[in-house]
């Protein structure tokens, strides 16, 4: 009991420790810090003190709409080594809801400037600061992480801190540094799996089997991602993001096919890690309850309890993605694209290969799971589920 107290309070330590972290205090000592691109311009957080507005003027040709409303913003800077200063800058607004950044009395706001030697050139207005309310949620999140899963929460958070630096501290330095992003997507969910799944279920029969699972299902997925969309001639090139790629500064030579297909096996290590360790949970709970069964019986309760997970699962992966695309689907509706037109392009084929060969490293890491926790736990066991039954009566 008192061991179970004590891992009890050093999760809390450890919960309370991140959250200072990530307090409104810490955030607003990093952003004293300017941040810099290069010599010539850098963004800092300001507040908005006042909008004039000065007239409305007929858009340049290109421009998204006809008109444009001329504004000026006073601004007070809060970060940086102007800190403090007040500043005038101009805004324009197109009547255009993907471009205009509406702002008003006291909204935080991030300037981009340009500066002429120790003081401020030309400076607007990049976009709203919205990191403070995504700081705010996550710590609510947190915390009911905490509060409602006691300490397996604590853990989850723990764990989902190392998922993160896992994939911003090694995936993509080393896809930045030029390795196969395949195999380094494999080795480094593979890593995730093991150290999460260890940190939730400890170390034990029931873990190593959704590891297991896990470490199978993702492999499917990814082998499946590979073969089909080569087969299907995917360029990789399907988001905005990928053609950005081609003309970053350090001009390196990214295999973009390569991170298209280890996206699809990072976006499905979540759910397959849910799958497995699900399954496994199931097999050693029925094992505990019973502990006369047998590897086939046990197998085929954790067949029985995937299957039923299987269906909901399934439409999460499915549906994540299609929400995605909701927006392009109207487009589609709108235009009457001929369903033939529509599967056949590169953006909508990526999404169906990328939610179907998920889905089906997940419904696979079900009977991977279930016969690796069925042959682990099973061992030891002399009699079948039908002799323990009878012996009972």
């Amino acid at each position: 009991m008192n061991i179970r107290l004590i891992s009890r309070l050093a999760g809390y330590i450890v919960l309370l420790l991140i959250l200072f972290s990530l307090t409104p205090v810490a955030l607003g000592q990093q952003a004293e810090t300017e941040e810099t691109w290069d010599d010539e311009h850098y963004f800092v957080r300001a507040k908005v003190v006042e909008v004039k507005d000065q007239g409305v003027t007929e858009a340049p040709t290109g421009s998204p709409t006809g008109s444009e409303t001329n504004q000026l913003i006073s601004v007070k800077i809060t970060s940086g080594q102007h800190a403090g200063q007040m500043l005038i800058v101009p805004h324009v607004l197109m009547d255009h809801p993907g471009y205009d950044i509406n702002v008003a009395h006291g909204d935080e706001v991030i300037l981009y400037i340009e500066p002429d030697g120790d003081n401020i050139g030309n400076a607007y207005i990049a976009d709203y600061a919205r990191d403070k309310k995504l700081l705010y949620l996550a710590i609510v999140f947190m915390l009911l992480l905490a509060v409602i899963g006691g300490l397996k929460g604590v853990q989850s958070i723990i764990s989902l801190a190392i998922t993160g630096g896992a994939i911003f501290l090694v995936l993509l330095p080393l896809i930045f540094k030029g390795y196969n992003p395949i195999s380094t997507t494999v080795l480094v969910s593979a890593a995730v799996a093991t150290v999460t799944l260890t940190i939730i279920g400890g170390i034990s029969t029931k873990t190593l089997s959704a590891i297991i699972g896990t470490t199978g299902g993702v492999l499917v997925a990814g082998i499946l991602a590979f073969i089909v969309g080569t087969g299907a001639q995917l360029t990789g090139f399907s988001d905005d993001e990928m053609h950005m790629l081609m003309f970053i500064p350090q001009e390196i030579n990214f295999d973009f096919r390569g991170i298209l297909f280890a996206g699809m096996i990072i976006g499905a290590l979540g759910a397959v890690m849910d799958v497995g360790m699900s399954v496994a949970s199931a097999v050693e709970e029925i094992k505990k309850a019973n502990p006369l069964l047998r590897s086939g019986a046990l197998i085929k309760a954790g067949m029985n309890v995937g299957r039923d997970i299987m269906g909901t699962m399934a439409n999460t992966l499915i549906l994540a993605y299609t929400g995605g695309a909701i927006p392009l689907l109207l487009i589609f509706m709108a235009y009457d694209t001929p369903m033939i037109k529509m599967l056949n392009l590169d953006l909508i084929a990526t999404e169906v290969i990328r939610a179907l060969a998920g889905s089906i490293g997940l419904i696979l890491a079900i009977p991977i799971t279930s016969i690796t926790a069925g042959l682990l736990l099973g061992k030891g066991s002399k009699y079948s589920a039908v002799g323990s039954f009878k012996q009972q009566q």
